[in-house]
């Protein structure tokens, strides 16, 4: 997702620095930015809408505002930050009180959180005004809607920048109060819970239920290989988190609690109810 967001922000003209803990993980997502960039261009020249060349002149300056790091070097100079770490409040807290101390003090901190609280995120800083949650969705460098979360704390003016920075980036900003789920993933597992119910019970293979989804054209992929791509710890986290704010109307999917047991978390693993 990082290298998704790097990618979006660097082909809307921003300057764009990619921080991991390890090189390893800056240089996929580096490989994300370009071989989404890549295809973009790729398309534009099937469709006769630039040519080979300039194709090759987008990627290259698109790439060449995306620089890779480990450290916090150059951090002090930015203005929008934000952080795609896995979705554990202790590891939010952990980034989010190393970005308070590196950042200067007008700067935005923005989480892509998709479920967790902004105010509960924003304690871990001096800044809480200045503490916006910055949802996107996958794949972040197609889907256009990003939802900008205001904790407690959050500023008026926070908000208005991150929804202005998110229509700068090409994106479709909803503004919402915190609560759980946001919009679309309150409304996203309100109806994928009717699905994960119905397999639960039926015992209709996953794959006959994705591919009527996708034939009827609702939505662009089933219910099961979107968790397997979007991360199916990451979904049942979100489903049970769900369940406990909204009661039994939303499900929770046993055979996907049992492939996250089993360390079998959809494609980032390699296998989930797909193998990848």
């Amino acid at each position: 997702m990082g290298g998704e967001i790097a990618q979006v922000l660097a082909a809307a003209d921003v300057p764009v620095v990619l921080k991991d803990v390890d090189q390893k993980f800056v240089d996929a997502g580096l490989d994300k930015a370009r071989e989404v960039t890549e295809k973009q261009n790729q398309r534009l020249v099937e469709k006769e809408k630039i040519t080979a060349e300039t194709a090759d002149e987008n990627i290259a300056h698109t790439l060449g505002l995306i620089t890779g790091t480990t450290g916090y070097d150059g951090f002090g100079e930015l203005d929008f930050v934000i952080e795609a770490v896995p979705e554990r409040m202790e590891i939010k807290h952990a980034v989010f009180a190393e970005l308070d101390a590196v950042t200067p003090g007008h700067a935005i901190l923005a989480s892509n959180t998709s479920g967790l609280s902004i105010t509960e995120i924003g304690d871990a800083t001096e800044r809480p005004d200045k503490v916006v949650g910055f949802h996107f969705f996958w794949p972040a460098s197609f889907m256009r809607l990003v939802e900008v979360i205001e904790g407690e704390d959050t500023s008026p003016e926070t908000a208005q920048a991150a929804a202005n920075f998110a229509q700068q980036i090409k994106k479709m900003p909803i503004r919402c109060g915190e609560c759980p789920g946001f919009v679309v993933n309150r409304i996203l597992i309100s109806m994928a819970s009717e699905f994960w119910r119905y397999q639960d019970e039926s015992g209709v293979p996953v794959e006959v239920i994705d591919q009527a989804i996708a034939d009827s054209k609702v939505a662009p992929m089933g219910p099961f290989r979107l968790a397997d791509m979007t991360g199916l710890d990451t979904t049942v986290k979100v489903a049970k988190d769900m369940r406990e704010a909204y009661g039994e109307r939303m499900y929770v999917h046993r055979r996907m609690e049992e492939l996250v047991e089993q360390g079998h978390l959809g494609a980032k693993s390699g296998r989930g109810f797909y193998e990848h």
